[in-house]
């Protein structure tokens, strides 16, 4: 049996081919035209589709789970992208469905992708066996998924756990959703990248300014590169002691490309959540890396695309219901 996936950010298009078990088969990934015009976007997820359907294991596909960048509409099929204008209401699954290689009988299912990143680490990552967790991915945009009384909570649209757009600073920067100060403002790599570059750090040459640049400096002791980190992490800190004041959580696992800066954004994370995590309930929650680092998204994707098509056992988890329960 085999499920397909695609993962859709603000950065990167990719598409997997996974086994029963949470293993990538195959892969494909194009860049993301995030200001390219809605036929270009889809120009790069037909690319992907058509190397995914070239492979001999795409014979054998049984579902295709979607995960994107939010908000997402998941009854009716349709991504609105903060990051990725040209997206609006746009109609996704309906589009994905019409590739000429695409089974008659798939009909794909969308999630958010923090949502798929969640239900990954809930099947094979770090959030295996966890009552409760927010799996949150921190990168392009910053997103979040939930895990409830041990199963996945998308909610009734699919964007249940969207962390990146609580508001951590009422006087904060306006963001590209319309509110003012949401963490994604101080904590995705690009917001980490203009903050350092605001204030006087500069790549070196030939270098671009990206979180990653803005990571080798703070982990070279640049100052300012680590006050970007510091900020980010703060923003992080005060969205988890949000969450965990609300519903309770055992454990946060957080994924992404700006996560692979590893202890530049953990120890700030870590250092800050315990000043904002002040009731009992919400204190010495593990904030850990994601088990899956960038392949989480498309494992989710797979995985809800497993569920869409009925409950099956996959390495000892269970790959059910619960990937899309609201």
């Amino acid at each position: 049996m085999v499920y397909g996936a695609l993962d859709i950010g603000g950065t990167k298009i990719a598409g997997a081919l996974v086994d029963g078990a949470g293993r990538l088969l195959a892969r494909s990934q194009r860049d993301t035209p995030a200001q390219g015009s809605a036929a270009q976007l889809m120009a790069q997820v037909t690319a992907v589709l058509d190397d995914l359907a070239a492979r001999p294991e795409w014979t054998a596909l049984s579902c295709l789970g979607i995960g994107s960048a939010g908000p997402v509409d998941t009854a009716a099929g349709t991504v609105s992208p903060v990051n990725i204008p040209a997206w609006r209401s746009f109609p996704l699954v309906d589009r994905v469905r019409e590739h000429p290689r695409m089974p008659a009988e798939i009909r794909p299912v969308l999630v958010g992708d923090a949502v798929a990143m969640a239900a990954a680490e809930q099947w094979t990552g770090a959030a295996r066996a966890v009552d409760n967790a927010l799996c949150m991915v921190v990168s392009t945009g910053v997103g979040g998924g939930l895990i409830l009384n041990g199963a996945l909570h998308a909610g009734r649209s699919g964007n249940a756990g969207h962390i990146g757009h609580i508001t951590v600073d009422q006087h904060g920067p306006l963001c590209p959703c319309g509110a003012r100060g949401c963490v994604e403002r101080f904590a995705s790599g690009t917001a980490i990248a203009a903050h350092a570059l605001e204030s006087g750090w500069t790549p070196p040459p030939g270098v671009p300014p990206t979180a990653a640049a803005v990571a080798d400096a703070a982990r070279t002791g640049d100052p300012r590169a680590q006050a970007a980190f510091d900020r980010a992490g703060r923003a992080l800190a005060a969205a988890i002691a949000a969450t965990a004041a609300l519903v309770e959580l055992d454990f946060v696992v957080v994924g992404g490309g700006v996560a692979q800066a590893g202890e530049t954004l953990f120890g700030p994370i870590r250092r800050h959540l315990a000043d904002y995590a002040a009731l009992d309930f919400t204190r010495d929650v593990p904030v850990v890396p994601a088990g899956l680092a960038l392949d989480a998204g498309l494992i989710g994707a797979a995985a809800a695309g497993a569920a869409s098509a009925g409950p099956s056992r996959a390495g000892g988890s269970t790959v059910g219901d619960s990937a899309v329960r609201s």
